[in-house]
C-alpha cells in the first residue's frame, strides 16, 4: 500500500521538476496537505498526476475505503494541474469507475513513483488521467472528493460499501442504497457470524480489508474463482436462466485470491472463461499457447468491460466468440481453481 508521507524516492522525482513547483495554490498555508476522499461504496486505488508545463510526474496506489481519506502529497505544491485515475479493486468485477479523461499517463503496478510519466516504459502501463479541482478546507488542507451519482454523504457511502461488498459474499443486502435496516442488519449479522467474528469488528478501522478477505476466500455457495498461477487472471461469468444467455466481463483474480462474481437469481446454467495476463494486459501464452481456462460452448466477449445477453453473431457486433465451460454447481457451490499445467 503506497505510503500517506513522500518518500525520499518521490522527494527526488520532484526535485527532477522545474524549480517553479513550489506550492499548490499560492493563497493556501504552507503545511497544507492534499487528501483524496472517497464518498463511493466501492474501495479504490488511486494514482494522482502533478502537471507541469516541462514536465508530469505520477504516483500510486493510494487505497482508499468507503468514507476515507488518503494525504496523496504532503506539504503544498504549485502545478497547472492535478489529475486523478481511480480504479476499484478486482474484486468487485470490471471497473464501475469511468476510466476516461483528456490526459494519458503511466502508471505501474504496486508502489510507483514515475518521474517523466507521458512516456511509458517497461512495465509501465498508459491509463487515461481526468483533471481535478481540489477545494480548501476550513484547516488549510486541500481535498477532492471521489463520488457516484447517489452523492452518498460520509455515513451512507461506508453503510453503501459494506452492503455492496455483502451481497459479493453472497448475502443478500439489497439495494445496495446506503439506508440502514433489517435486511442490512441480518446479512451483516449473518456474515459475522458465519466468519466467527465479533460484532465490534463492524466499527475497526481495518473492516473493509476483513470483508475482502473473506470475499477473496472459498465459498461453499456460489461461484468462485481461486487463481493459483503467479499471474494476473481476467474472468468473465455467463448465466442462462432458460430464456436468454448474459455474457459479463471482466473481473480480475489476483495471483493467490479468490473471487466471487455476482450471479443474480437461480439460472439454470452457468459458464465460466478466464486467461492470465502480463502487466499490460496481453495473454499469457506457454510453448504458443494462450494459458486459459474455457470450454467449448461459444459466447460473446470483447476485450473492455461488457456485457451482453446477445450470443449470436458476436464478431458483427463488435465482440468475439471465446469458448465458455459450463460449470455444475453441484449443492449450490463450485469453486474453480486456476493453475498453470
Amino acid at each position: 500500500m503506497a505510503r500517506d508521507h513522500l518518500s525520499s524516492s518521490w522527494k527526488r522525482a520532484w526535485l527532477a521538476l522545474p524549480a517553479a513547483i513550489v506550492s499548490l495554490f499560492s493563497s493556501a498555508p504552507a503545511f497544507a496537505d492534499l487528501k483524496i476522499c472517497n464518498r463511493m461504496s466501492y474501495v479504490v486505488e488511486a494514482a494522482i498526476g502533478i502537471d507541469e508545463k516541462a514536465a508530469t510526474a505520477t504516483r500510486g496506489w493510494f487505497r482508499i475505503d468507503p468514507a476515507a481519506c488518503r494525504v496523496v502529497v504532503q506539504g503544498t505544491l504549485t502545478a497547472d494541474r492535478i489529475l486523478l485515475n481511480a480504479r476499484a479493486l478486482g474484486v468487485y468485477g470490471a471497473s464501475p469507475l469511468p476510466q476516461s479523461g483528456s490526459d494519458t499517463l503511466c502508471v505501474a503496478p504496486g508502489n510507483f513513483v514515475i518521474a517523466a510519466a507521458r512516456e511509458c516504459r517497461s512495465g509501465q502501463t498508459p491509463v487515461p488521467f481526468t483533471q481535478v479541482t481540489p477545494t480548501q478546507t476550513d484547516d488549510g488542507n486541500m481535498v477532492a472528493y471521489l463520488a457516484e451519482d447517489s452523492e452518498y454523504d460520509d455515513e451512507q457511502a461506508r453503510l453503501a460499501g459494506i452492503q455492496r461488498l455483502l451481497l459479493i459474499a453472497g448475502y443478500d443486502a439489497a439495494p445496495i442504497d446506503g439506508v440502514d435496516g433489517p435486511k442490512t442488519q441480518g446479512a451483516l449479522a449473518s456474515f459475522l457470524k458465519s466468519h466467527n467474528l465479533p460484532a465490534d469488528v463492524v466499527q475497526s478501522p481495518n473492516f473493509f480489508a476483513t470483508m475482502i478477505d473473506a470475499v477473496q476466500s472459498p465459498s461453499a455457495t456460489g461461484l468462485t474463482w481461486c487463481n493459483d498461477t503467479p499471474h494476473k487472471v481476467m474472468a468473465a461469468v455467463a448465466t442462462d436462466d432458460g430464456k436468454s444467455v448474459v455474457s459479463r466481463g471482466w473481473y480480475r483474480v489476483d495471483p493467490g485470491k479468490c473471487l466471487h462474481p455476482d450471479i443474480a437469481g437461480q439460472p439454470k446454467q452457468v459458464y465460466s472463461f478466464a486467461e492470465a495476463v502480463d502487466a499490460d494486459n496481453r495473454t499469457i501464452k506457454l510453448k504458443d499457447k494462450p494459458l486459459s481456462w474455457g470450454g467449448t460452448k461459444e459466447l460473446c466477449t470483447r476485450e473492455s468491460k461488457f456485457e451482453t445477453n446477445e450470443q449470436g453473431d458476436c464478431t458483427s457486433r463488435g465482440f468475439a466468440a471465446t469458448g465458455f465451460a459450463a460449470v455444475e454447481m453441484a449443492n449450490g457451490g463450485k469453486t474453480l481453481r486456476f493453475a498453470v499445467p
